[in-house]
């Protein structure tokens, strides 16, 4: 049988002409490469493998430092916001802190300074009354002394003459007709005329038992020993022994008891007293009061106490207890003091007994 002109590689050719063609080797050759091909494929799955888990990996870190730092940055966020919001409480709190320290220094501050600044006015006041009270006190432990050392009998005395007397004011008498004290007749009223006050002798008068106004300066308060002008209004002024800074006036009557008449309506009852200065005499107002007989000797304080010294005082009185035909003056004394008031040395206390 011719050969056939087929190819040795052609499907269709016998079996022979395949077993004895090199073409069998080149196959077997072909048959080893799949199985190179298959450790070159898995060399090359292992390396892209791990650059694939490298990649993962790189990216797992990108992702975890990115977390990271959003994480940073919410907290960093955060924090700034709680110190912005310091800041502007801090602010507010600066700007409104200057009113509330101001209110509740009013508040807590300026009532207890008030509080103790009167406290410490009373007690400035409280300790002026102390050191009042201790002088007096001195003034009676000395009087004490003096009457300790006076005999039983010497005390009934000075008692009694006092009780007839009735006769308690202490004070100097700048009206006293023995230290140099007068009457201003121009500027006094006249001395009531009365009948039974005329001595005469064939329709002729003799002397007149009538008091002048100058028997008011004198201790002797005895019934009938009085100045007297009619009616219930009249005035007396005196002109005083020296210039005195005034203070206090005094009247005094006969008790009801020892009155002739058994009464006291000629005793006055409304007056009004002036200080008179200068030439002409200019009269200052000192104080209106009203005498009470039930007290035969009274004290008047003096209701205006100006800081200059008087020469003359007027008194000038409205009305008596009711009678109408004459008012009776007994005695008038003055009280003061030659020195401004101010300028008087305070008395040096005198040492407490034990």
């Amino acid at each position: 049988m011719p050969r056939s002109s087929r190819s040795p590689g052609d499907p269709g050719a016998p079996l022979e002409d395949v077993a004895h063609h090199p073409r069998p080797r080149r196959i077997a050759q072909r048959g080893r490469n799949p199985s190179r091909m298959v450790e070159d494929t898995s060399s090359n799955m292992t390396w892209f493998t791990c650059f694939a888990c490298s990649l993962r990996t790189q990216a797992q870190q990108v992702l975890f430092n990115t977390c990271r730092c959003k994480l940073l940055c919410q907290k960093l966020v955060e924090k700034t916001g709680i110190l912005l919001l310091c800041a502007f409480g801090f602010w507010m709190f600066s700007i409104h802190l200057p009113s509330k320290m101001k209110v509740w220094q009013d508040d807590s501050i300026n009532g207890p300074l008030q509080s103790l600044r009167l406290y410490q006015e009373k007690v400035r006041h409280h300790s002026g009354e102390i050191q009042d009270l201790r002088g007096s006190m001195n003034l009676l432990i000395a009087k004490l002394q003096k009457m300790e050392a006076m005999s039983d009998e010497q005390k009934v005395a000075q008692k009694i003459m006092k009780m007839i007397h009735g006769d308690y004011i202490e004070k100097p008498d700048f009206a006293l007709k023995s230290t140099g004290a007068s009457i201003d007749f121009e500027h006094t009223s006249a001395t009531y005329n009365h009948e039974k006050a005329h001595s005469y002798w064939n329709w002729i008068q003799l002397w007149n038992y009538a008091q002048p106004p100058d028997v008011i300066l004198e201790p002797n308060v005895t019934p009938g020993n009085c100045w007297a002008f009619e009616g219930n209004r009249g005035q007396v002024t005196i002109q005083l022994a020296q210039k005195v800074y005034l203070s206090n006036l005094t009247l005094q009557h006969i008790p009801k008891t020892i009155s002739p008449s058994g009464s006291l309506d000629t005793a006055p009852k409304d007056f009004v007293i002036y200080g008179m200065e200068g030439s002409p005499k200019e009269e200052v107002f000192l104080g209106a009061f009203q005498f009470q007989p039930e007290n035969i000797i009274q004290m008047f304080p003096l209701q205006n106490q100006p800081a200059r010294a008087f020469s003359t005082v007027k008194v000038k009185i409205s009305s008596n207890w009711g009678n109408p035909a004459f008012t009776c003056l007994y005695r008038v004394r003055v009280h003061g003091s030659v020195a401004p008031p101010r300028e008087q040395a305070s008395p040096e206390p005198l040492p407490e007994r034990d």
